[in-house]
């Protein structure tokens, strides 16, 4: 295969349609995060699967070894996944085989059945299914670059993000009103029966079958990465040998752009801190703030429509002023709701700063993608935005850890709150030392 110029690769397919056709995989991958991950199918086998299990340990537990497992796996092998995709031209190929592995995950979950001994099968299915989708984000980030221009890869970016938390509403209340709501032994509007969670396995197949449909068309539009020579050696180099190679890159980094590693470390802190900001959320909602069971919901939605609109809206600021910018604001001001939200009570403050606090979380993401695809060298995006997953990965206790300190030393659920704005000025103050990326100068 004859080599091009990496640079070449920089905006080859960003056209209109191009695009969608890229953000539709994010609408689509939203099933298995909303959907299997968070907020249906991981419950359904902690309280439905394995509420029953025999001994000591209890499923929520297993889940947690579960999907702590497939973190490590990603963490050691998302660098060099993404190099070789990257070296050998495989970037699209790589993003197809990963994405039909997680779909076909997502449908062998139909057959696990509301008994303690299939507990096991849906514990092997999900962390699987969770390694392989985040592995299938390294490609999927690395082709930024390719449906953007430098003056353009900030919307771009948002656009991506917006278009995940969309499909994500929209798919969990077709599953919520078709499927889920309501009692007895007949759900949804579908009246779907309960026995053996039938109801539940088919939103899991309803979610492969989203998934699978939204993910087809990045396939035939974006075309496959040429063959470039920005990373030598890595084309050929087995599993171990793409380890020294990825060695070799990471001290030649460190000696011409220590900003891309200290960039790394820092967005690592304070995305761990956005994630923990979703994840404790619903928690602190009901129990200090008294929001109703009912209404947590949607609360939920309503914070990934406003974080959504913030994606879009920041997305052509972060092409204007630079990312850097972008985040700095958005986590300046979240710091500021988050203060407010620790002194604050009542369902009322919390639908106000707890709004105005996730409106910020969005464009936080999605100029932290940006950022990255701005400062990794062309033709070793895969590379850069393995080590960007495997970064995020050797922080991820960190929200968790502090959210669960505070708690414990104040002896109040509001207290953690503190220990995630912690982690989040932890992030910031990082981030203030890291040279940001010039935007590009264009009439856009």
């Amino acid at each position: 295969m004859t080599e091009v110029d990496a640079r070449a690769t920089v905006g080859q397919a960003a056209g209109r349609g191009q695009v969608v056709a890229w953000g539709l995989w994010d609408w689509g991958s939203s099933a298995f995060n909303a959907v299997i991950l968070t907020f249906v199918f991981s419950v359904y086998l902690t309280d439905k699967v394995g509420d029953d299990l025999p001994g000591g340990i209890s499923a929520s537990a297993w889940l947690g070894w579960a999907l702590g497992i497939a973190g490590l796996i990603v963490a050691v092998t998302a660098p060099i996944s993404g190099q070789r995709f990257d070296a050998t031209a495989k970037r699209k190929r790589s993003l197809a085989v990963l994405t039909a592995l997680t779909i076909l995950a997502m449908a062998l979950m139909f057959f696990v059945h509301d008994d303690y001994h299939d507990l096991w099968i849906g514990l092997v299915l999900l962390g699987f299914g969770s390694a392989f989708f985040e592995l299938a984000n390294v490609p999927y980030n690395a082709m930024l670059r390719q449906v953007s221009t430098p003056a353009t890869v900030g919307r771009v970016s948002g656009f991506g993000w917006a278009m995940g938390y969309f499909g994500g509403i929209l798919l969990l209340l077709i599953c919520y009103f078709g499927f889920i709501s309501g009692d007895g032994d007949s759900r949804g509007l579908l009246g779907v029966p309960t026995d053996d969670g039938l109801n539940i396995r088919l939103v899991a197949m309803l979610a492969a079958v989203w998934f699978a449909a939204f993910s087809l068309p990045v396939l035939f539009a974006v075309p496959e990465l040429p063959r470039t020579g920005a990373d030598p050696g890595a084309a050929k180099a087995g599993f171990f040998g793409s380890y020294r190679v990825l060695w070799r890159d990471l001290r030649e980094l460190w000696s011409v752009d220590r900003g891309t590693v200290g960039f790394l470390v820092a967005s690592a802190i304070f995305r761990d801190g956005l994630a923990g900001v979703f994840t404790f959320g619903a928690v602190l909602a009901v129990r200090v703030y008294g929001i109703a069971d009912s209404d947590v919901l949607l609360f939920g939605i309503a914070a990934n429509v406003v974080a959504a609109l913030g994606a879009i809206v920041a997305g052509r600021f972060d092409d204007r002023v630079g990312p850097k910018i972008v985040i700095v604001i958005s986590l300046g001001a979240m710091l500021l709701c988050g203060l407010a939200l620790v002194f604050v009570s009542g369902p009322l403050m919390f639908w106000i700063f707890g709004l105005l606090l996730t409106v910020f979380v969005g464009p936080a993401q999605a100029s932290a993608r940006s950022f990255l695809t701005r400062l990794a060298p062309p033709g070793r995006e895969g590379q850069m935005f393995g080590l960007y997953t495997t970064t995020g990965r050797a922080v991820s206790f960190l929200a968790p850890s502090l959210f669960g300190l505070f708690v414990w030393l104040f002896d109040a659920d509001r207290a953690g709150i503190a220990g995630l704005l912690v982690v989040l000025a932890v992030g910031l103050a990082a981030l203030l030392m890291v040279p940001g990326p010039r935007p590009a100068r264009a009439n856009t």
